[in-house]
């Protein structure tokens, strides 16, 4: 699959606008024209290769014990976060992976800086670390109701600043770049729903019981900060997309497209990390004789 479609390059200008959330590429031929449902049967088929890949890489990576990975999912409400992280790491030993969904911050949290409670969530070497919802927050939701930055107790000069996320957007690349510089890869995903699919899923959601209790009012009522919103994304990819911790913006109005889009980027990445099983020591391969020796003599 070619990625250039959802990356956001360095130094970029984007536009969303510019990205069609019901964009497919990748599952053609030339001499093939599928239908939707066998586009979607397809899709399923290679997710189901991926992820199965994925477990693999994932069992290199806690065996080897020098890298961590973490991926970040950033999307506006009802945009499939939940569902994606739960089908793409379906494969994944529970032991070596790691999920925060972080809400509104507690009080503990505003007592620190607004990058803390995000640090020591960070996956150790050997994990996938997932954090659905993350730091950039900090410059999304608190950029749109700028009442919450009241709430974070910062001196007046800091919070009353026109740079204010500027400086942001320069000490999370500073962040990202420090632990990049200690083995820990970052992907950073954008589930891409658009406003129509979005109130879509919102009817479904009132629509069925089983769902209701997705539901909640404040949903719609951030609807009406819509384009704020948007106008922040673009200002978070612009500013904070790099090469050591790059976005990519996932088209999300198909939940079984954005789902192997994130699996196929997590793959190559951590195919990229030569992934290999510890070696062992010539002593260690002598221990591991005389061991099958002891059990072997045993009555």
């Amino acid at each position: 699959m070619n990625f250039d479609p959802f990356l956001v390059k360095p130094n970029s200008s984007i536009k969303l606008k510019h990205y069609d959330p019901r964009f497919i590429s990748g599952l053609e031929t030339q001499d093939l024209h599928l239908s939707k449902d066998e586009l979607k049967a397809r899709s399923d088929e290679l997710l189901l290769q991926g992820v199965k890949r994925l477990g693999e890489l994932q069992d290199k990576l806690y065996a080897q014990n020098t890298y961590a990975l973490l991926c970040i999912f950033q999307a506006m409400d009802a945009a499939g976060k939940d569902g994606t992280i739960k089908h793409v790491m379906s494969g994944i030993n529970p032991q070596g992976c790691q999920v925060f969904s972080f809400k509104q911050p507690s009080a503990e949290d505003l007592d620190h800086d607004y990058l803390w409670r995000y640090a020591r969530n960070m996956p150790e070497r050997g994990r996938i670390g997932i954090f659905n919802r993350s730091y950039y927050e900090e410059s999304l939701v608190v950029r749109v109701h700028p009442e919450l930055l009241d709430r974070q107790q910062l001196p007046d000069r800091l919070r009353h600043s026109k740079n204010i996320w500027q400086q942001r957007f320069e000490e999370i690349n500073n962040f990202e770049k420090y632990l990049t510089n200690n083995g820990v890869v970052i992907l950073k995903f954008f589930l891409n729903v658009s406003k129509e699919e979005q109130k879509k899923r919102f009817l479904k959601r009132l629509d069925e019981p089983e769902k209701n209790w997705k539901f909640s009012a404040n949903d719609v009522r951030e609807r009406q900060y819509w384009d704020d919103y948007m106008n922040a994304f673009e200002d978070v990819f612009n500013h904070t997309s790099t090469e050591h911790a790059p976005w990519y913006i996932v088209p999300a109005d198909r939940k079984w497209y954005a789902r192997l889009v994130v699996a196929a980027v997590i793959q190559q990445t951590m195919e990229q990390l030569n992934l290999a099983y510890p070696e062992i020591t010539q002593a260690q391969r002598q221990a591991l004789v005389q061991a099958r020796q002891m059990l072997e003599a045993e009555h």
